[in-house]
């Protein structure tokens, strides 16, 4: 029997605010098989960043999180490791960080620490994990940084990060994720600042080192198109939670969550240029004080008046491979005579 590789389990992260508790993340579960990529879509603010960031212990300490993170601890063995459990800052978490689970973050510029060269903040990671030896790990670092499309790494290695483009400073923080042949890649929106151009190469670059590697891939992004690209699985998150999981190929050719819909009808299309985008009305609450209903329902145009403004909707598995958090798919819906067709009476 195939095991999965990560397996989070009813990951609750909430913290105090001046105005009340902040749900940031209100329940969510996925796996990470093995070699696959999982994407996390969804708008911002919706809780894609702290939820990756939980899995390595990089939220701030004042971050209440609850829930599991199992981590197989090898190949070989079917035990895991609950992440949460580990001290944040403890031997065996810094073992796993940047050794076996690592992180490309959102804004390189912000990430690389501008008082060290490119050189010295990459060779740091493999000095800590991989080798003593100074000059050892110089070889890497210019090996890493010629894997991933720098060139004249030599020269580069002395540069300062406000030296480099966007594009650049993205391959080098791709190289620094790299440098110990992590089990698992977080990549956290790594594509946002660059033009379609480099994005690209950064896309087809990441794809290439995860075949050559092996390594499991969790994507997290806003961008649909760049998921129907780059994932296996995805998972679309709204306020906290995932509303709709299922195969790339599935979501594309029959998406349920009306969420999901308006996120796939919001995407330009060859031939659409002279008819206007649809878009989804209103935003994505603070999740603050919220009351016990669904959180989609006030933006929803298939909303059910009296269901959906009332209770806490639960995921609701459609097939093997497609589970939707709607009461559209409830079957206590049909034993009270409502329709799941969508109704019109409840729209804006």
């Amino acid at each position: 029997m195939k095991h999965p590789f990560l397996q989070v389990k009813d990951l609750r992260i909430q913290f105090k605010t001046d105005t009340g508790l902040l749900q940031a993340v209100n329940g969510v579960d996925f796996t990470l098989e093995k070699g696959k990529t999982l994407g996390i879509v969804g708008e911002s603010g919706c809780g894609k960043s702290v939820t990756s960031k939980a899995l390595i212990g990089l939220n701030p300490k004042d971050f209440e999180t609850t829930g599991e993170v199992l981590f197989q601890e090898s190949d070989s063995s079917t035990d895991y490791l609950d992440l949460l459990k580990i001290k944040r800052n403890g031997p065996v978490m810094r073992s796993i960080r940047g050794k076996r689970i690592s992180m490309i973050f959102q804004e390189p510029m912000t990430a690389f620490s501008p008082l060290y060269t490119i050189g010295n903040q990459i060779m740091e990671t493999i000095l800590l994990h991989q080798t003593k030896d100074k000059t050892e790990a110089k070889m890497r670092t210019f090996s890493m940084l010629e894997k991933v499309g720098i060139s004249d790494a030599e020269k580069r290695f002395h540069q300062y990060p406000h030296e480099f483009s966007g594009g650049m400073r993205q391959r080098a923080m791709i190289a620094m994720a790299l440098a110990c042949n992590p089990e698992i890649l977080i990549a956290d929106e790594p594509t946002t600042a660059l033009d379609v151009t480099i994005q690209a190469q950064v896309l087809e670059l990441m794809k290439s080192l995860q075949t050559e590697l092996g390594m499991s891939i969790l994507f997290i992004t806003h961008d649909l198109g760049i998921v129907a690209e780059m994932c296996d699985e995805v998972a679309v998150m709204y306020l906290g939670k995932i509303v709709e999981h299922s195969t790339v190929q599935e979501l594309f050719k029959n998406p349920k969550h009306p969420y999901t819909k308006g996120l796939l009808q919001s995407i330009p299309k060859i031939g659409q240029s002279h008819s206007r985008l649809a878009s989804i009305e209103g935003t994505v609450p603070i999740p603050i004080n919220l009351p016990k209903l669904c959180g989609f329902h006030d933006r929803c145009p298939e909303r059910i008046p009296g269901v959906c403004d009332q209770q806490e909707v639960a995921m609701t598995e459609l097939s093997s491979d497609h589970k939707v958090a709607c009461f559209l798919y409830k079957d206590h819906i049909k034993t009270r005579g409502e329709s799941l067709e969508p109704s019109n009476s409840g729209s804006k």
